[in-house]
């Protein structure tokens, strides 16, 4: 009886006990196949009953298909912004918590995407245990700091590859908006990223 008892007890102090309390649909939208199914294996680990899409179209479509209680939407798909999918899910079920996911983080975006609807916003390459957090936060409750913060120069390589992309590679539209001489803006796209 008492090493029952004994057996019980840490269970309910655990992660995954409060997530099995919280359980529900999650749907997971990312065109990175790989990364879309490592996440929808880790999530289900955790006990949220995961569908998964890769395009703007299919978000919208499983959006509808059933009320998912959670999403984590990647911001760039290969049919158009993942916002769209945001908004779709918000119609469909406004109690959802979703979380968006971008490798190109800017202040702009981040606000953009709350305002679409979403919790919280995560850096790619984000992790199950950040992604789970931010879901299962309480209302108005931050998710803890990152570990592994990206790095000033990180941010600031990020913001210049977005614009870059937006200005559809055009090397002299992007100089020209970031206000920025052409021949260093060619030296920063022609470097590697830093490493964080």
């Amino acid at each position: 009886m008492n090493d029952e008892g004994e057996g019980r007890a840490p269970a309910a102090d655990t992660p995954q006990s409060r997530e099995q309390e919280v359980h529900g649909r999650l749907l997971i939208v990312d065109d990175d196949e790989r990364f879309l199914n490592r996440l929808a294996r880790a999530m289900e680990r955790r006990d949220f009953e995961v569908e998964t899409a890769t395009s703007v179209a299919d978000g919208k479509a499983a959006a509808h298909r059933g009320t998912p209680h959670f999403a984590v939407v990647d911001l760039r798909l290969e049919d158009g912004n993942g916002l769209e999918v945001v908004q779709e899910i918000r119609q469909a079920a406004p109690d959802c918590r979703i979380v968006v996911l971008t490798g190109y983080g800017n202040i702009a975006t981040a606000v953009a995407a709350v305002k679409a609807g979403a919790v919280d916003y995560l850096s790619k390459p984000a992790d199950a245990e950040q992604v789970a957090a931010a879901l299962l936060a309480e209302e108005g409750e931050l998710p803890e700091p990152p570990e592994n913060p990206m790095s000033a120069d990180r941010v600031r390589w990020e913001h210049i590859q977005r614009v870059y992309e937006q200005c559809d590679r055009n090397v002299s539209e992007t100089a020209r908006r970031l206000r920025m001489h052409r021949r260093t803006l060619q030296r920063i796209l022609n470097k590697y990223a830093p490493r964080n």
